[in-house]
């Protein structure tokens, strides 16, 4: 068994190493009618842009995507410069008519994706002509690398129950020199993916035939990372089954983040996206789908006729109607640990890590502070958004509804919820954007504090404090001293992810969906001895 675990794992780092190394191959430029054709597609008005362009990348020469990126990055600015002094000389001149004239010939946007389109056509060589052979050599030899590495875990967890034997010993799940190489290696992809998409541009040629066949066009970044995301899911999936395959809670838990990352968040939307409709993810609640009433997205979906309008509703009526409803009956674990994206890359992908978690009071405070203060600022940027958008205006208070949209893409959605939240499980634990930076956790955890029939019931007279289920608690809550006092536990930061109930060797801890008025709040202050608050319990 140790020596298919071995060849699993070489043959995973093999696919892993020539999938990172794709980066570095491949050449890049644009004969003179491509180059035009592009402007034209593009409705550039810069003769400086095409200018620049011609010089830089159409060429015999050999580029590689680093020069090549480098290249049209400074033909952006040098172009946008040219018309910002031209802006600011008509306007000092006073010259109002020519200063606006020179705002169309800018272009506008980021200028990696200016480098990361032209890099998807002016690709040349083996990656873009060879896909097939490509998948089968990183994603074909990292999947069944993978599989060796987890399948022997049949054999060797024959006894019932769940083993976690050695993870402190281990250095890729004791915060060793694995897990931190684990951590660079997550962080840098998330860094390329978010900010230098067109580094990574032969990635996208891999997926270009599965993404014609989904959505009729090719792959983009982001395309790769669904696809990515659902793969690694998928595998992880297994070992989640290995690992808890005698608990029916985890079994099912596992197969509905399953249904609902790879059917909802990715097959629905890419076939939507192929039949001229908005591409849409219909499980992504707000504020959590952060940019659901931004300008372009409200003016493409009510420019989309009967489908986009029945999104716009289904929208609103699940963050107002039907996320609280059902947090009320079932807690936060029905989107948490049941249906959320996000969620199941924590659980499949984030297992070996959630022993990571902080359960210092510290960590529980800064939770609060920090949650709920991404909660607030969702709003307010919604707020004044929504305000400039009715009202045609470009600020609300003082707030200018461009510069607070990009602030918060840039620091929570793409900081936050990926580079953090996922590139740092190996260290801090699986679930650091759920507990720290979610706005949807934060509003589902106010339902859930103050008005839910979930909660998880404890035996205190059956604990022997072993210490498990604060362990294995990804959300960082000392289980063990609720347990330990017969106390319900109903924590807003609870995924009901069943973990805790799963590993505690004497059944203490259940998790119930029963009346409201039977639950105990932990953060009362329970007076009186200890038959006193066993008879509480009792009466509960």
């Amino acid at each position: 068994m140790k020596t298919i675990k071995q060849i699993g794992l070489i043959l995973f780092l093999i696919g892993l190493a020539i999938f990172t190394g794709t980066i570095f191959t491949g050449s890049f430029s644009l004969t003179e009618s491509e180059l035009n054709s592009f402007i034209n597609e593009k409705g550039y008005k810069s003769e400086v842009i095409k200018k620049e362009l011609s010089s830089a990348i159409v060429t015999n020469e050999d580029l590689n995507i680093f020069k090549f990126s480098s290249r049209v990055r400074n033909a952006y600015k040098n172009s946008n410069d040219h018309y910002d002094q031209l802006i600011s000389k008509y306007d000092s001149e006073k010259n109002w008519a020519k200063k606006g004239e020179q705002y169309q010939f800018k272009i506008y946007g980021k200028p990696h994706t200016l480098s990361y389109e032209l890099a998807k056509k002016a690709g040349k060589g083996l990656m873009k002509n060879n896909a097939g052979l490509l998948w089968l050599l990183t994603f074909g030899l990292g999947i069944i690398g993978a599989l060796l590495f987890i399948l022997p875990n049949f054999i060797l967890l024959g006894n019932e129950g769940i083993k976690n034997n050695g993870i402190y010993l281990d250095s890729s799940t004791n915060k060793g020199w694995i897990a931190w190489l684990v951590l660079i290696y997550l962080v840098s992809f998330y860094l390329l993916l978010y900010f230098l998409p067109d580094y990574v541009v032969n990635w996208t040629y891999i997926l270009d035939p599965i993404s014609k066949s989904l959505n009729g066009g090719p792959a983009s970044q982001w395309f790769v990372y669904g696809f990515l995301y659902c793969v690694i899911m998928l595998v992880m999936a297994v070992r989640m089954y290995i690992k808890y395959r005698h608990n029916k809670y985890q079994i099912i838990r596992t197969t509905s983040v399953l249904f609902f990352q790879i059917v909802f968040a990715f097959l629905i939307p890419e076939i939507m996206t192929s039949l001229n409709m908005p591409g849409y993810d219909f499980k992504n609640a707000f504020p959590l789908d952060y940019d659901f009433f931004f300008e372009w997205n409200l003016d493409s979906l009510t420019s989309s006729g009967s489908i986009g309008i029945f999104i716009l509703v289904w929208g609103i009526l699940l963050t107002l109607v039907i996320v609280p409803v059902m947090v009320y009956f079932f807690g936060k674990r029905w989107y948490c640990s049941w249906v959320c994206g996000c969620g199941g890359l924590a659980e499949t992908l984030g297992d070996p890590y959630r022993q990571h978690s902080n359960k210092s009071m510290n960590a529980w405070k800064l939770e609060r502070w920090l949650i709920h203060s991404v909660l607030v600022f969702s709003l307010v940027m919604t707020i004044v958004t929504l305000y400039c958008y009715f009202t045609g205006t470009q600020s609300f208070l003082g707030i200018k509804s461009q510069w607070i949209k990009d602030t918060y893409s840039f620091l929570i959605g793409a900081w936050f919820a990926g580079v953090i939240g996922t590139g740092f499980y190996p260290i801090f634990g699986n679930r650091v954007w759920c507990r720290f930076g979610c706005p949807l956790a934060a509003y589902m955890g106010l339902v859930q504090r103050f008005k839910s029939r979930f909660r998880i019931t404890t035996n205190g007279g059956q604990c022997i404090s072993c210490g498990n289920c604060s362990t294995y608690c990804e959300q960082g809550i000392d289980v063990r001293s609720y347990a330990q006092k017969g106390e319900n536990i109903v924590r807003a930061s609870c995924v009901g992810c069943g973990i805790c109930s799963a590993v505690c060797p004497r059944g203490v801890l259940k998790l119930e969906n029963g009346p409201e008025e039977g639950r105990i709040n932990p953060t009362e202050v329970l007076l009186g001895n200890d038959v006193d608050l066993m008879k509480l319990v009792n009466e509960k």
